[in-house]
């Protein structure tokens, strides 16, 4: 078909442009398209007009902007703010160094920073969603954010609707809005003109960017992308921050916590030293250096860092992350929610009985199935499939006339369908809601009322099925009018029951490994499972998964969230759920305390996914689970999570590492340095000095994320605590300045130390202490030398104690105002490091045993958070 010539090339519509109003020609020329589709040069040139679809689109900065806007923390501008004092106090050499320290820090956190994001985004890459585009009149494969107004796209069961659009086609074609307009029941889409004052919301003939096609096909033509879609105009009102996560909440308060203190010691060191011992400038100069050194600025990068190699680990494990902040959380959860199909059950289902209501095998049970599976044009269950694989039927006789689709509060399908001797509806789903349905059966060939006796006897032949490990459903019919061609939910009424067909779902040979491996990390498995208590406990059974208790969907329902929240611990299987149900469940153990994930790969599955602490999907799962999934596995293995798991904990135990190093010999050192300039006559430590001790400390420790974690250390879950932190510091932090006292000591009276000699070997003593204490704290084992540390982390520590040692006699040394110490001080010096790491790890066995962990669980499995007693 030749293009209807309306606009210009590239020229989009007015945004107010009423397409739902429009007709098929009048759209097609006020988008300049064609029913073919776009050539691939007019979509090119679109694309470059009206930027890329995508409603989260962040322009990423150049390189430049990126490295400048490090000189946005506060700290830097602290120091800038340092050296600009510097000059016009005359300290010429004090400020360039001071801004060759701040050139130095900024670049190490750009370059460290840029790596981690390039890493990020190019896992992102991996995992782009797709549409099927008309392109050159060929329907092809391409990454949503290619899509342009003018675009051909077509829609089946399981997408997400790529961008907003007109249908010009459609057969039983369904949407669920819910993520836009909150109804939760599928709305019936079908192509033609909208009348003229219908709402775009309310549009029979309009699709929109985000939601869920349930059944159907459809082809439509793209209207509006990006921001300029309905989705968009509301994703700029909901495009603020994420809601903080717990991990995120204990860094705030710790940074808040460390802020107040610092800023509080600073203030009284700069007032005190200013009015009674030096100048105004020193002082000042002094308290600046003091609060660069005591504040733990690298705790960014290192999280960065962590998150970026975590991704990286877990990609090379088949597990693609696409919200890098979610790793955190992998470590803290302790319950992982999810269905049993495909999970635990290889999902490679097998039709066994097709029982009529007696318990007998039928072929018109097998032949009603069959007709309701081949022409059902939703997702294509595996029940389905294993239907069509188990018998070729010929069904030629049969015409389809409409469809009701599945949803999962009905938990059925039906399908209206023309035979020779009349047209026929016939529904196929969960016994319990077919039966609803049901007035009558049909049994020894002819129709008989449903009642009492005969629902017993149904009842006895499903839960006998169900015991033996089958999952079942029922199908049943009722003949209709032949001239009606629109049918709805409000017909499946007066229905006759025909029978049971039941399917084999085998366990995975790797879901007992699995369920181990999930123990052994202090993980719960529960299952949120569609179908009902009897076949799930089989499976459980088979795969060595203890149950503790079951609740039904129905059971929950008569339950409030306070109730449900005092029972929710002590259940294994929740059977026969819908996903409001499944939400209930996730939130009643997140309000116990639990961090909760969820995994799924079905459109019903997409709310739980998005509700859970941790949302998991896989890789052939549909786009809308994808879409809502913080992590995909390339395969649907349990061993693949596990091992996200020990990431995530490894991520939280060397971000820890950093911390704790913070909180002990740096921050005694400062703090140690802070307490002498008030009684000494001098400045301890030279405020260049005092940052260049801090900037050697940095290159130390950014190489933290690289190193190993120990296995009893990841084999639980963690959580952030900042009651155990506190403890920590306590403890940790005077023996530290104890030491730099001793130190003080020796120098002042042994040594008779003049003011660069006390200043340089100071500065050594405490770079030497403050490093070295690092194989002591970043392990719990005991001795520590029984733990290994990573080769960079062990490099970097021992590169910086020797540089640390040699600059004194260097010409940058006497540039920072350092002078050779004599050797017998390098004697001194060995004696007091080895004394220092020996007393803190005599004390780390005592406050490991004293205090464990911040956590601690009772007997119900609910995490306790607080102090051991």
């Amino acid at each position: 078909m030749e293009r209807i010539q309306g606009r210009k090339e590239g020229e989009m519509p007015p945004a107010d442009f009423p397409f739902h109003t429009a007709s098929d020609d009048e759209i097609i020329a006020v988008l300049g398209t064609t029913t073919r589709g776009l050539s691939s040069e007019s979509a090119k040139a679109r694309l470059a007009s009206i930027g890329p679809n995508d409603i989260a689109r962040i322009q990423r900065r150049p390189v430049v902007v990126q490295y400048l806007a490090h000189f946005k923390n506060l700290l830097v501008i602290i120091l800038l703010v340092a050296a600009f004092i510097s000059v016009f106090a005359g300290e010429l050499t004090s400020a360039i160094i001071i801004f060759i320290i701040i050139i130095a820090s900024v670049t190490l956190d750009f370059f460290q920073e840029y790596k981690a994001e390039n890493a990020a985004e190019l896992l992102r890459q991996k995992i782009i969603t797709r549409a099927s585009v008309f392109r050159d009149g060929e329907i092809t494969e391409l990454p949503i954010a290619g899509l342009v107004p003018g675009d051909l796209i077509s829609l089946s069961a399981g997408d997400i609707v790529p961008a907003d659009g007109r249908l010009i086609s459609a057969r039983d074609f369904f949407v669920n809005q819910s993520s836009l307009t909150g109804e939760p029941f599928p709305i019936e889409k079908q192509p033609g003109r909208a009348g003229m004052g219908t709402p775009l919301t309310e549009a029979g003939n309009y699709v929109f960017l985000g939601t869920s096609v349930v059944s159907g096909t459809a082809t439509a033509i793209v209207t509006k992308t990006g921001q300029s879609t309905e989705f968009g105009h509301v994703a700029k009102s909901l495009m603020g921050r994420p809601p903080e996560t717990e991990f995120e909440r204990g860094l705030r308060q710790f940074s808040f916590l460390m802020s107040e203190f610092v800023f509080t010691l600073v203030i009284i060191v700069f007032f005190i030293n200013a009015l009674f011992r030096h100048g105004i400038l020193d002082s000042l100069l002094f308290s600046i250096a003091l609060a660069v050194g005591m504040t733990p600025e690298l705790l960014p990068m290192i999280l960065s860092l962590n998150l970026s190699k975590g991704s990286i680990a877990m990609a090379e494990k088949g597990a693609i992350v696409k919200h890098p902040e979610s790793i955190q959380n992998f470590g803290s959860m302790d319950i992982l929610c999810t269905d049993k199909t495909g999970t635990l059950t290889e999902n490679q289902i097998a039709l066994v009985h097709h029982l009529d209501t007696e318990g007998n095998d039928s072929e018109t049970v097998l032949l009603y199935s069959y007709i309701n599976s081949a022409y059902h044009t939703g997702l294509k269950s595996p029940l389905d499939e294993a239907v069509l694989r188990f018998r070729h039927l010929d069904i030629s006789d049969c015409a389809k006339i409409d469809e009701i689709p599945f949803d999962f509060m009905r938990k059925r399908v039906s399908i209206v369908a023309a035979r020779k001797a009349g047209a026929v509806i016939i529904s196929k789903g969960a016994p319990e809601e077919i039966l609803r349905v049901c007035t009558s059966e049909l049994r020894g060939g002819s129709i008989q009322p449903l009642d009492a006796v005969a629902r017993e006897r149904i009842d006895r032949i499903y839960q006998a099925q169900s015991a033996d490990g089958f999952r079942t459903l029922a199908v049943c019919y009722r003949n209709v009018a032949t001239g009606q061609d629109h049918f709805s939910i409000d017909d499946e009424k007066e229905m006759i029951l025909v029978g049971l067909i039941t399917f084999i779902d085998p366990p995975k040979e790797s879901a007992r490994e699995s369920i181990r491996l999930l123990a052994g990390s202090g993980i719960e498995l529960k299952i949120l499972s569609g179908d009902n208590e009897l076949v799930t406990r089989k499976t459980c059974s088979l795969i060595g998964l203890g149950v503790k208790a079951t609740l039904t969907g129905a059971e929950i329902e008569n339950l409030d969230n306070e109730a449900l929240s005092r029972v929710v611990d002590g259940v294994t299987i929740f059977s026969r759920m819908n996903p409001v149900q499944k939400n209930r469940v996730m939130n009643a153990l997140k309000r116990n305390g639990h961090v909760v994930g969820f995994m799924g790969d079905g459109i019903n599955d997409a709310p739980s996914i998005r509700e859970a602490d941790v949302g998991i999907s896989v890789e052939n799962a549909v786009d809308i689970a994808k879409e809502s999934a913080d992590i995909i596995l390339m395969q649907n293995d349990l061993r693949i999570l596990n091992d996200g798991v020990i990431e995530g904990r490894k991520t939280f135990g060397n971000t820890m590492k950093y911390i704790l190093m913070g909180t002990s010999s740096n921050f005694g050192n400062m703090f140690s340095v802070a307490g002498a300039s008030l009684f000494l006559p001098f400045l301890p430590m030279r405020p260049i000095q005092i940052l260049l001790n801090n900037l050697l400390y940095d290159v130390s420790e950014s190489t933290i994320p690289t190193d190993n974690v120990d296995t009893a250390y990841v084999s639980t879950p963690k959580k952030w605590d900042i009651g155990f932190i506190k403890k920590f510091i306590i403890v940790f932090g005077p023996i530290s300045s104890v030491f730099d006292f001793i130190t003080f000591f020796i120098l002042l009276f042994i040594f008779r130390a003049d003011v660069s000699l006390f200043q340089t070997a100071w500065f050594v003593e405490s770079i030497c202490t403050q490093t070295l204490v690092i194989f002591v704290i970043r392990t719990r084992v005991m001795p520590f030398w029984h733990s290994r540390p990573s080769r960079f982390l062990a490099l970097s520590t021992i590169a910086i104690v020797i540089a640390a040692c040699i600059i004194p006699f260097t010409a940058l040394g006497a540039l920072f105002g350092f002078v050779p110490p004599p050797a017998a001080f390098f004697a001194a010096l060995a004696g007091l490091v080895a004394g220092y790491i020996v007393i803190v790890e005599l004390v780390k066995r005592w406050f490991y045993r004293r205090f464990p962990d911040g956590q601690t669980r009772n007997t119900e499995g609910r995490k306790v958070s607080g102090d051991m007693k």
